[in-house]
């Protein structure tokens, strides 16, 4: 398959890491200068900028986390006026207060050309016709995967999320030959063939380009096997660019980080401590050359390793395993993210809702579904029918409303959630990933 950007992509290992070191003391210096968050953090700690002139100096830096973001919101994490901000998005996770993220024109240039290179890495081309089915909005994946299919020159349908039977006539009339999603909708979409009697080797779909939740091996054998597609993943971070930051090429033996744009650290995430290469821990990721919303040290809580060795495809960028979990509990569905301190905070706001609860997230016949048992106070559970209905309807519409997408909820005593809060977890996720 094309290797879109030789020189970048195949760059020999010391003069790649030379770049990096180059544009990490841009990075500082600029973060230093125009986001007090950062300024502030150095100056606790007595860090000056051009001190930092090896990756053993840099390591020493303090990491950035959800939370800085989350306080520093809408604007504070910066680092150009906003009228210098062409772009803005928020990433997947469902607090009340969001991570803002920002783009200038020069980043959603950048954005653009490291999407063309994973689409080009699986083998997509100027020829081909694009479906993209995440949902457009403020979530940044649709349009950045959207932005990199046309700097390529491919046809794209925007087709965000139909429902399936509007996704299956899409792909038989306008000749779809390249889908882009999360895996389970793609294991909806086989299935909705099947139901409508649709042989997928009558469609014009030759591959499908995967990301936005955690899947395995067993998932990509299913779907090549039912849709006759290859399936290939990718990886991105909502709060450094959505998709774009990793991609895998079709000797699928991990995922390539585009390093002349993010520097990658594996670390302990008990300690912080920074793990040898090929060891497996917590993700870290610093921006190399974004202007708007540059991060530096920014802990994931994605759990992977590293592979520096040259591929067999002929690039020597480092490569990622695929994402197996995550350090904290968030929880992965549809491609949002569900943080249960936020479930909590939900239910403390509806009357005669304890903050008790546990998360239920299974998956039936491809389809993720998330149940809450909640307790109640004992008024709440003993009322009427035609009351208890309703509270439930509102209950379950209001998390809903909040989270992004569709919760069951069933009430329970508070004696009973206790008890099987003691003898499990309070998130249990039963897919497979």
């Amino acid at each position: 398959m094309a290797i879109l950007d030789t020189r970048m992509e195949c760059c020999p290992r010391e003069e790649l890491e030379q770049l990096q070191l180059e544009r990490l003391q841009s990075v500082l210096n600029r973060v230093y200068k125009n986001v007090a968050f950062y300024r502030g953090l150095f100056d606790a700690r007595s860090i000056v900028p051009e001190d930092v002139c090896t990756m053993d100096d840099f390591r020493k830096l303090p990491f950035t986390t959800r939370q800085d973001l989350t306080e520093n919101y809408p604007y504070g994490m910066f680092a150009v006026p906003l009228r210098e901000v062409v772009r803005i998005h928020t990433a997947t996770d469902t607090t009340d207060t969001p991570t803002v993220v920002g783009y200038s024109e020069h980043d959603l240039k950048i954005w653009s050309a490291l999407v063309a290179r994973f689409l080009s890495a699986g083998g997509v081309t100027r020829d081909d016709v694009i479906q993209v089915s995440f949902r457009y909005g403020l979530f940044s994946g649709a349009f950045g995967l959207h932005q990199g299919a046309e700097q390529i020159g491919a046809s794209v349908i925007p087709a965000s999320n139909e429902h399936t039977d509007r996704q299956v006539r899409i792909m038989q009339d306008y000749r779809t030959s390249v889908l882009v999603a999360t895996p389970s909708f793609a294991l909806l979409l086989a299935d909705r063939l099947e139901a409508l009697g649709i042989d997928p080797k009558q469609l014009m779909l030759k591959r499908g380009l995967f990301g936005g939740e955690i899947w395995s091996e067993a998932t990509r054998m299913q779907i090549e096997q039912r849709l006759f597609i290859e399936a290939l993943d990718n990886y991105g971070v909502s709060e450094l660019m959505g998709p774009g930051i990793a991609g895998e090429c079709p000797e699928r033996a991990g995922l390539h980080i585009c390093e002349d744009h993010v520097l990658a650290e594996i670390i302990d995430p008990a300690t912080g401590a920074a793990l040898p290469p090929g060891a497996t821990g917590e993700l870290v990721l610093t921006t190399l050359t974004r202007e708007a919303f540059p991060l530096v040290r920014y802990r994931t809580g994605d759990i992977t390793s590293l592979d520096y060795a040259p591929c067999a495809c002929g690039r020597t960028l480092v490569r990622m395993r695929r994402i197996e979990r995550r350090v904290d509990d968030i929880i992965i569905v549809k491609g949002v993210n569900i943080i249960p301190q936020q479930i909590e905070k939900i239910l403390t706001d509806i009357e005669g809702v304890e903050p008790c609860y546990r998360v239920i997230v299974e998956r039936e016949n491809n389809r993720d579904m998330v149940t809450l048992h909640v307790a109640v106070s004992e008024h709440v559970f003993f009322d009427e029918v035609k009351h208890h209905a309703a509270f439930l309807e509102r209950l379950r519409s209001e998390l809903s409303r909040r989270l992004g997408i569709r919760v069951e909820v069933k009430l329970t005593e508070r004696r009973t959630l206790d008890k099987e809060l003691e003898t499990g977890p309070r998130v249990v996720d039963t897919r497979r990933l």
